[in-house]
């Protein structure tokens, strides 16, 4: 007949393919509720009142070389979107940023800046609400300033799910185009 390890080999095999199964109808299943619902692509989002903090300084870790000060830019803004339709029975958290795009003139490439995230643990959190909150991080161009340019902001979103993949995507929402104004003096 057939030996212990044939015996032992067979079910560590049958046991793996019905796990693989198992994980694969999750997924789909989740992907499938996601689609259903259509919020994959009908997320809404609005950011408003967004107000440009420009400065200077001097660390490394703001951009700065030799002590030479550095311009960061840093924004107040308005938020209010509900981000709860991305939480099905498959959703871990989900993570939230805002970010703005802008065109560096001298390289002739687009650029991505993220000015604030946060992370949502479940639908009771994902309702947000923000006025007059200022960005988490300051930001600066590697290549000159951010002043005198246009900042294009967006709502983006990451579904980082317990099986499966991630999936992401961009809050729908008006387009906010925003100018950086040249700062006062220099510190």
């Amino acid at each position: 007949m057939f030996s212990l390890s044939q015996r032992v080999q067979y079910i560590a095999n049958f046991s793996m393919t019905v796990g693989l199964v198992i994980v694969a109808l999750i997924i789909g299943s989740s992907h499938l509720d996601f689609f259903q619902k259509g919020i994959l692509r009908n997320s809404q989002a609005a950011i408003a009142n967004i107000k440009p903090i420009v400065g200077f300084r001097t660390s490394r870790f703001y951009g700065a070389a030799n002590g030479h000060p550095k311009e960061n830019t840093r924004i107040a803004f308005d938020l209010n979107t509900d981000l709860s339709g991305l939480f099905n029975w498959n959703t871990k958290q989900v993570f939230v940023y805002l970010t703005a795009e802008y065109n560096n003139t001298e390289k002739g490439t687009l650029n991505e800046v993220t000015f604030w995230d946060a992370i949502l643990p479940d639908a009771d959190h994902a309702i947000i609400k923000l006025e007059n909150t200022r960005s988490k991080y300051s930001v600066w161009d590697y290549t000159g300033d951010l002043s005198g340019k246009d900042l294009q902001f967006k709502l983006h979103w990451n579904v980082q799910p317990h099986v499966g993949p991630l999936m992401y995507g961009v809050a729908q929402g008006d387009d906010i185009i925003v100018n950086v104004p040249k700062p006062e003096s220099k510190v």
